[in-house]
């Protein structure tokens, strides 16, 4: 559905090859936009992507790198912003869960060193990387940043307690980049909860059935529901930075 006349405008969309990311890179490109997928060098899903997204009719371009690199993620944003020729929105959605299933909070052992390292770099230094490397750009365009966090920053379970310490991390981030980039450049983020995706951690059905009927709407959220609300705050929203949007379908809201 076209929201936006986006002619004109561009757009890098980190982590954009599958998910939430992809979503968003498809609703910003069906709207005009021009979109960078940024991709892990490796992932075949990238060049796959844009191919597929090219042949709809759609400017979409591959930006392989590694935010979670401090060379290679700032190498990236440059070579996007180079091959985009400006940059109106960026997309911090790049992130990991570190582990393939579910880290209860009591099972202590399983939070390493390794998995604290691999989740700060990614899920929130590289918000950091991108923001910073962007923000000239940005500046100039008079842009808009948006943030995925995650309601495991709100007081959610999660994933794992290091997950979500990261993703409050980003809530804070989102706050103080707003503040820093003001009043040129907004900034802010989403917090989904439960999301249909092709996500690495494995839920049971039992979890999934029990995140369905705790939420006020009951069901779980699909990729384009958060995109729908990320490219508000990109192209809409003037008046609207430092915030998190929570788009859990009331998930965070029972009792």
């Amino acid at each position: 559905m076209i929201r936006y006349d986006l002619a004109g405008r561009t757009a890098l969309v980190t982590g954009g090859a599958s998910g939430i990311g992809l979503a968003l890179v498809t609703q910003l490109a069906r709207n005009g936009a021009k979109v960078a997928i940024n991709h892990l060098a490796d992932d075949p899903r990238g060049p796959e992507q844009v191919a597929r997204l090219c042949g709809e009719g759609l400017d979409v371009i591959g930006a392989p790198g590694d935010v979670g690199d401090a060379e290679d993620c700032v190498r990236m944003v440059e070579q996007a912003v180079a091959d985009l020729g400006r940059l109106d929105f960026l997309a911090n959605n790049a992130g990991t869960p570190g582990s393939r299933t579910a880290i209860p909070s009591k099972d202590l052992h399983r939070i390493t060193e390794e998995l604290w390292d691999t989740l700060l770099q990614v899920n929130l230094i590289g918000v950091f990387r991108c923001t910073k490397a962007a923000a000239g750009a940005l500046k100039a365009s008079g842009g808009a940043v948006v943030n995925t966090a995650s309601i495991a920053g709100l007081n959610s379970p999660g994933s794992s307690m290091a997950y979500g310490a990261t993703k409050a991390g980003v809530i804070s981030l989102t706050k103080n980049l707003a503040r820093a980039l003001s009043p040129e450049v907004r900034v802010n983020a989403v917090a989904p909860g439960a999301v249909d995706s092709s996500w690495m951690i494995e839920w049971t059905n039992e979890q999934r059935a029990s995140s369905i009927d705790k939420a006020l709407l009951r069901r779980r959220c699909t990729t384009d529901d958060l995109a729908e609300v990320m490219l508000f705050l990109l192209a809409g929203a003037a008046m609207v930075t430092g915030q998190t949007i929570t788009v859990d379908g009331g998930l965070t809201l029972s009792g």
